[in-house]
């Protein structure tokens, strides 16, 4: 839709309770705005569908739907479908966001590390696995399509109108099953049966490029990207670092081979043990588009009708009557329960000059007489018998409720009080008010206030169970949680610093940034060295201290006193705390100290026994005759004997 029949529709009144504030952006099939809801006064977004689809009967039956399907999601990573209605042209109601979508990102220069990458990654991969097991398949993920909310938290959006337009098997003026080329998976390149593997490969796209700019496989013409990536494995740049695991097996070409959303997530948990802690997403903000060039920058595209492949129809639920259930999916009546849209007109201005007739004045100056008197007993009467007393509304917004009946002491207003959360406010907080502040209110006279029960509710995780502390408090961030007291507990299976358990009574949800009680395990308790070790054989010291799951070491050293395998010495010494798992040292007596026998091959007898006995051995015999020169010993030469051993010489 051209931008400028876009601003035209600014303060349309869809429904009779979405005006039209301003638009944020238009891609393929439908315009985007933002919008105010007139009845809960709160901002949402309004995806008006293009004419083309307008048009369809087939689609809108499908549409209405799978409008209906999508509104029951409920998950914090897909993105909230409110309402639905159809007056000159259909439409989606949606929770608004005013982070931006990632596409936006990308688009100012934004790229993400690879922390920030693991966590849109992991965020995605848990919303598609929430869609995957209530059987809808997205079909066109891409970064236009992942926004966050101004804290960062990633929505997919755009699940019901994707599944939408692939049933309905509508057709774009330029195109030609659904999805976006630069995004596709190998499957839908080859018109296949789509499953939720086939959004997984698209995110490992999403993600690649996010970090490097580029999109694998992306060639100059449409056929050619979807062509490089069939049968082709996914080739993960080195730049996305201890990513690359999980994004080759969420981009294999063979979707039975694939990894499914759960199991990418787990791949992505892996992961985050190498990384740190992820700064702040770059948001590009939901209004920052540049309206003058705001076409979506990958427009959804049909590339084979899935019907016409598999030769297969699937029930006519298009066209069947209203009232028909089919799949849990009933069709709608054109205009049940959508009011008729209301525009709001704004007066032409009339020159005082033109149109008007000229009369005599006399008749008009009666007339003017008349109602001067008139007004005049009016006035007399209402001054006399009905004035009404009213009163400036004081200025409320901030205050706590608790002052609102001494603000209002005396005036006669009638309080009516809504209450609501909302982020950033404390409970009683008063964050809306109506009249204004300054306005002046009629003694009985209808004061609302909106009462703030604290910041919004959001899922505390469930599974930081078994996690380290670091990434438990990652966890607890991105939920828009932080960790509160860490209570330590000894334990002789879990490592330290691991969680087992939360703290008492923690609800399922908690305001945000509340903090959650952790309890982490410290470890087992420490070991104290036995007395009494010493003096011991050393395999009876060794096995005492196994017991204590203690590791040890054995040291031999010689001593003259000690029979050899009595323990000489022990470290740490007895009475010392260790950690388990510690190595405790041994010394342990090998005996008295031996001496090697001198090799005195080629001395004569005589001089061989000198040696010997200078040696400190004793030479018991000589075989052979004296006379001729040695040839050996009994030990041999280098033998380790005790000192005083008996050696015999022997010559030949």
């Amino acid at each position: 839709m051209a931008i400028s029949r876009m601003v035209d529709r600014v303060g349309q009144v869809l429904g009779g309770r979405y005006r039209l504030v301003a638009p944020i952006g238009t891609g393929a099939s439908a315009s985007v705005y933002l919008a105010d809801d007139v009845t809960l006064r709160r901002r949402v977004a309004v995806k008006i569908l293009h004419d083309a689809l307008a048009d369809d009967a087939a689609f809108l039956k499908r549409f209405r739907a799978e409008a209906q399907a999508a509104a029951a999601m409920n998950h914090p990573h897909v993105m909230a479908v409110f309402d639905w209605g159809q007056d000159d042209v259909p439409y989606l109601v949606t929770e608004y966001l005013g982070g931006g979508s990632l596409r936006g990102m990308l688009d100012l220069g934004r790229r993400l590390d690879p922390a920030q990458a693991l966590l849109v990654g992991l965020e995605a991969a848990r919303g598609l696995e929430y869609a995957h097991r209530r059987g809808f398949v997205h079909r066109d993920i891409k970064p236009a399509n992942l926004l966050f909310d101004e804290e960062g938290r990633l929505r997919i959006a755009d699940f019901g109108l994707a599944r939408a337009l692939a049933e309905a098997a509508w057709t774009e003026p330029m195109g030609a099953v659904l999805g976006t080329a630069r995004y596709a998976s190998p499957e839908q390149a080859r018109g296949a049966t789509l499953d939720g593997r086939s959004d997984v490969y698209s995110l490992g796209l999403v993600l690649i490029e996010s970090v490097t700019g580029e999109v694998p496989f992306s060639s100059d013409t449409t056929l050619g990207t979807l062509m490089a990536r069939v049968d082709r494995p996914l080739a993960v740049p080195e730049a996305l670092g201890p990513l690359v695991p999980a994004l080759e097996r969420a981009g294999e070409p063979d979707p039975a081979r694939r990894v499914d959303a759960a199991g990418f997530a787990e791949l992505l948990m892996a992961a985050a043990s190498e990384l740190e802690r992820p700064a702040p997403l770059p948001l590009a903000g939901a209004m920052a588009v540049d309206l003058a060039g705001g076409d979506d920058r990958d427009p959804t595209t049909q590339f084979v009708a899935e019907r016409r492949v598999l030769g297969e129809l699937e029930p006519e639920i298009m066209t069947a009557p209203p009232g028909t259930t089919t799949d849990g999916i009933t069709i709608l009546h054109e205009g049940d329960g959508q009011p008729e849209t209301r525009r709001v007109e704004r007066s032409p201005a009339v020159s005082p000059g033109l149109g008007r007739e000229r009369r005599r004045r006399w008749p008009l100056a009666l007339a003017v007489l008349l109602l001067l008197g008139a007004l005049a007993g009016a006035a007399a009467y209402w001054w006399f018998e009905v004035r009404e007393v009213a009163h400036a509304v004081p200025d409320l917004l901030g205050t706590n409720v608790a002052d609102l009946e001494s603000a209002t002491a005396g005036t006669g207003w009638v309080v009516e009080r809504t209450d609501t959360r909302q982020d950033g406010t404390v409970p009683g907080q008063i964050v809306a008010q109506d009249p204004a502040a300054g306005t002046s209110l009629v003694e009985g006279g209808v004061l609302r206030v909106t009462v703030s029960l604290g910041p919004t509710l959001v899922a505390v995780p469930t599974n930081l169970l078994g996690m380290p502390l670091s990434e438990a408090e990652a966890q607890l961030t991105a939920a828009g949680l932080a960790v509160g007291e860490v209570t330590k507990v000894p334990s002789e299976d879990v490592p330290a610093g691991v969680v087992v358990a939360l703290g008492d009574n923690v609800p399922v949800e908690l305001p945000k940034g509340d903090r959650v009680p952790l309890v982490v395990s410290g470890g087992p308790l420490p070991r104290t060295v036995p007395d009494g070790l010493i003096g011991q054989t050393a395999d009876a010291a060794q096995a005492r201290l196994e017991e204590l799951r203690l590791v040890v070491k054995r040291v031999p050293r010689s001593d003259e006193t000690v029979p050899a395998g009595v323990v000489l010495e022990i470290d740490p010494g007895a009475g010392t705390m260790v950690a388990r798992d510690s190595t405790v040292t041994l010394v342990v007596s090998s005996g008295p100290p031996t001496i090697p026998v001198p090799d005195v091959r080629g001395l004569s007898a005589v001089e061989a026994a000198k040696r010997l006995e200078g040696a400190g051995l004793v030479v018991s015999s000589t075989q052979g005759s004296p006379a001729k020169p040695v040839t050996g010993t009994n030990p041999a030469a280098g033998t380790q004997v005790r000192r005083g051993s008996s050696v015999v010489i022997i010559t030949g």
